[in-house]
């Protein structure tokens, strides 16, 4: 089957997700509908200093707590299995296609970095160079443990996915990225099949220390569970999470063939960078706005179509600010009745992973028919008219969903579900 550009249809037949919520979409949908939040104090590691002491850590995971890369790999494990088992494709250890890793950004912490180094026997004070050597010098084993990149060939070895891993990294827009990469190779005709995963597990004292020397961290430490507050008038910044998404993506005709039980069709996606500050987007708001005309464009649909929209939603000023610009510049006079919520508000922003999860979630409103709400929207602010259907979930039609994703440093994804082909 094409759509109305020629192109194979592609589908949805697998997802999975992990977050602070729960293993599993069902804990998580459960809890999302419900409104409960995931954010609380955090014990995993010491916090006395920190201005921020609160997130959405992943506590039901046994792994060592300062190997950052461990727990993405387990989470990104958990989540895949999830995915891959629904979706019924293959057999255990051989998937028909290639892997999209979404992975975290940043460096590895210094507890790694020292381990890495007496692995590869510099003692002395080392500089960035000494690193890099220790790395090449530390057996594949050794570095396993120790750098972010290794996450996709774990996955890649575990789920026998076709051809070199593909590890990628665009900020938060990490996720949506990764399922585009896939979209496009079944489009092209490179495979039938792809799998895109996104995992972050990199919440410990140092990457928290960086992002509050940013001001992007909510500081309500005293009540974790109403920190989160997308498009509020005291929004105050976001919650940092972890969590993990995975989704089987197939050519409708692939998944028809086989009998495969399709959880929506990815009608289109977007991107455009801005290209403006290291870590903030362009406060004009005109790539996120690019973003999202160029995923309606790439679906054929028009603004009227969409029937919700999975919001970025950080919680932080001027990012709830732009995509309330965006959307409003799209949606005209529609943007004030069309809803579009927050996962965020619940799960924390989960950086890397965010889009997958964000995605999973909308064939999850796709299927159930039912929005997750906005938590924690007690303060309306009045300079952003939206209903961002607040603290309680809403049964409604759903055909069409965006999800957005907009990134540090102007990196910016759409993507847009529907229930059938168009």
């Amino acid at each position: 089957m094409k759509d109305s550009k020629g192109r194979p249809v592609v589908a949805v037949t697998g997802t999975g997700i992990v977050t602070a919520l729960g293993q599993g979409k069902k804990d998580n949908w459960d809890a999302l509908t419900s409104g409960r939040s995931g954010i609380h104090s955090i014990t995993r590691f010491p916090t006395e200093g920190l201005r921020t002491t609160i997130g959405g850590t992943i506590d039901f995971v046994d792994v060592d707590p300062f190997n950052c890369s461990e727990l993405t790999t387990e989470i990104a494990h958990r989540a895949t299995s999830e995915a891959v088992k629904e979706s019924g494709i293959g057999s255990p250890g051989d998937f028909p296609g290639p892997l999209f890793m979404a992975m975290p950004p940043i460096e590895m912490e210094w507890p790694l970095r020292e381990k890495l180094l007496a692995i590869a026997g510099v003692k002395d004070k080392a500089d960035y160079a000494d690193l890099i050597r220790a790395s090449a010098q530390a057996s594949e084993v050794d570095r396993i443990d120790c750098l972010f990149g290794s996450v996709g060939e774990r996955l890649a070895e575990i789920f026998g996915t076709k051809g070199s891993p593909i590890s990628l990294t665009t900020a938060c827009a990490s996720g949506t990225t990764g399922i585009q990469l896939a979209i496009e190779a079944i489009r092209r005709g490179e495979t039938e099949a792809a799998l895109a995963v996104a995992a972050d597990g990199s919440m410990n004292p140092e990457t928290m220390i960086r992002f509050s020397l940013l001001s992007a961290l909510s500081t309500q430490n005293d009540n974790p569970e109403k920190a989160s507050r997308p498009f509020s008038k005291n929004r105050d910044g976001f919650v940092m999470a972890e969590g993990a998404a995975a989704l089987v993506i197939e050519s409708y005709e692939h998944a028809k063939a086989r009998g495969a039980n399709i959880l929506g069709i990815v009608a289109g996606g977007g991107e455009k960078a801005d290209s403006f500050h290291r870590t903030r987007s362009n406060p004009d708001g005109k790539a996120i706005l690019g973003a999202m005309q160029a995923a309606l464009a790439d679906a054929g649909v028009t603004p009227d179509q969409i029937d919700y929209i999975n919001a970025h939603g950080t919680g932080t000023p001027e990012n709830d600010k732009m995509e309330h610009f965006a959307v409003n510049t799209i949606f005209g006079e529609r943007a004030r009745n069309l809803p579009i919520s927050s996962n965020k508000s619940m799960i924390g922003h989960t950086l890397t992973a965010a889009g997958a999860i964000e995605a999973v979630v909308s064939l999850q409103t796709l299927e159930h028919q039912r929005l997750p709400p906005t938590i924690n929207y007690d303060v309306p602010d009045p300079a952003i008219e939206l209903d961002v259907v607040p603290n309680t979930a809403r049964d409604a039609k759903v055909n069409m969903v965006m999800s957005n994703s907009f990134g540090f440093g102007g990196q910016n994804a759409s993507l847009i579900f529907s229930t059938e082909p168009a």
